[in-house]
């Protein structure tokens, strides 16, 4: 049996004890119980394939615009990085825009929201006439990524069980590797122009299954709409048994109805886990991930490589898409610290600091704070990814990717400092630990 998250009870925060079952009972149960769960989380992750889609496009498009016949449409080096670029200021401004519509719309609306820039974007870049229209483009379905990036694990890890919640919590970045999969795939067969249109079918799906979802429980309580919070919550367990979970849930929103004031900030209760969060967000950057998928056939054609930069493309896609697939499997087995110690980025420090962020962070700043990781998050991706075509061409390949080598290591020391295991923790027990100042989980 798994030890308890703290051995002693305090006067606000309880130690929830877990309930023992077999594991053919556990598997049987959570079969039936989680099956609206896993729709709703597809329906929701469906926004990160978009996101993923449109964070690689310009991998295969850059290589054929620096060859347009088309002096509107000519890219030079800086145009080229500029283009790269942008969607991470648009992200950036997404996840700005997350710390407000993520607690006044609610995380599904939020997501559902995302839709429209992400649907415009992607029909300015299809009938693209000129540079600015593309730079638009970019924007637009960068603000998109950028708040669905700040909302979808937010929603996923709040509608969640416990015991499935570190494998859904993986599904936004399995859902984003296989959107730029699928992009890398697409650009094998169609031009620049019909992959921005190819990119519109997810946008259009995912409003369409979502309009069926229930919002968060958690956020409907924090609204004081209890009797809607119970019905989603009933919905999502497929269980008219829900009370238990139902009243914890509740004991913990009312106890922190109000917004978290400035003075509170200060607490090692709310800074710490924020703090953690958004580390963890800024290192993950500094890896380089995002400049490296964005110009991912540059970087192939400035290389020796023997296959064509198109299909080295799709296979370190089809290679991200079976890490994160693995990730996802031994997450709830193997937890969060082993994976981020002994992986890659795809098994690793892609979906799983999406994962600890929507864990770690207090409910009453779990809005706002999350809009800050993705803020700080695609600031961060902007630099590198507006500076990384320059340095190669300065300094050649060895000098960015010796800096993200240094960012790796760097990375390890703060996993072993100061992430906890989260692994098989209810959200009220997560916060619980916050609130006893201890450095791990264990006594």
């Amino acid at each position: 049996m798994q030890e308890p998250l703290l051995r002693t009870e305090g006067l606000d925060y309880d130690t929830f004890p877990e309930v023992p079952a077999t594991p053919g009972e556990r598997e049987r149960a959570g079969a039936l119980k989680n099956r609206r769960v896993f729709l709703a989380t597809f329906a929701a992750v469906l926004g990160n394939f978009s996101f993923g889609y449109a964070l690689v496009y310009t991998s295969p498009v850059i290589p054929e615009l620096k060859l347009s016949s088309d002096p509107a449409l000519h890219l030079d080096k800086i145009q080229a990085s500029w283009f790269g670029s942008v969607f991470t200021l648009g992200a950036a401004a997404g996840g700005l825009s997350a710390m407000l519509l993520n607690d006044l719309l609610g995380r599904k609306l939020s997501i559902m929201f995302s839709a429209v820039p992400s649907a415009i974007g992607y029909a300015i870049m299809a009938g693209a006439r000129g540079l600015w229209m593309l730079l638009l483009g970019r924007m637009l379905t960068g603000f998109a990524g950028g708040l669905t990036a700040a909302c979808i694990p937010v929603y996923v890890s709040e509608i969640a069980p416990p015991d499935v919640r570190g494998a859904l919590g993986a599904t936004p970045q399995l859902m984003a590797v296989f959107g730029s999969l699928s992009l890398y795939a697409l650009g094998l067969l169609l031009p620049w122009r019909w992959l921005a249109v190819a990119g519109e079918g997810p946008v259009l799906i995912m409003i369409l299954l979502l309009s069926f979802m229930p919002n968060s429980p958690r956020f409907l309580l924090s609204k004081s709409r209890d009797e809607e919070a119970l019905q989603a919550l009933t919905w999502l367990r497929a269980d008219s048994e829900v009370h238990w979970e139902f009243e914890q849930i509740q004991d913990n929103v009312r106890r922190q109805s109000s917004r978290v004031s400035w003075a509170e900030a200060r607490e090692p209760r709310v800074y710490r886990p924020v703090l953690i969060a958004v580390l963890m967000r800024f290192l993950q950057q500094l890896t380089g991930i995002t400049p490296i998928l964005v110009y991912l056939q540059t970087i192939f054609d400035n290389t020796s490589v023997v296959l064509p930069s198109q299909q080295d493309a799709a296979i370190v896609g089809a290679v991200r898409l079976l890490s994160v697939l693995i990730a996802a499997v031994t997450m709830d087995l193997a937890g969060r610290k082993v994976l981020l110690y002994v992986s890659g980025y795809a098994m690793g420090w892609g979906p799983i600091t999406w994962l600890l962020m929507s864990e770690v962070l207090p409910l009453r700043a779990r809005g706002v704070a999350s809009g800050l990781c993705v803020l700080v998050s695609w600031l961060t991706a902007f630099v590198l990814t507006n500076y990384f075509l320059l340095a190669v061409n300065a300094f050649g390949l060895q000098v960015p990717f010796f800096f993200f080598s240094a960012i790796c290591l760097l990375s390890l020391l703060f996993t072993g400092c100061c992430v906890p295991e989260t692994r098989g923790r209810s959200l009220e027990q997560i916060e619980a630990f916050f609130h006893t100042r201890r450095m791990s989980f264990r006594p």
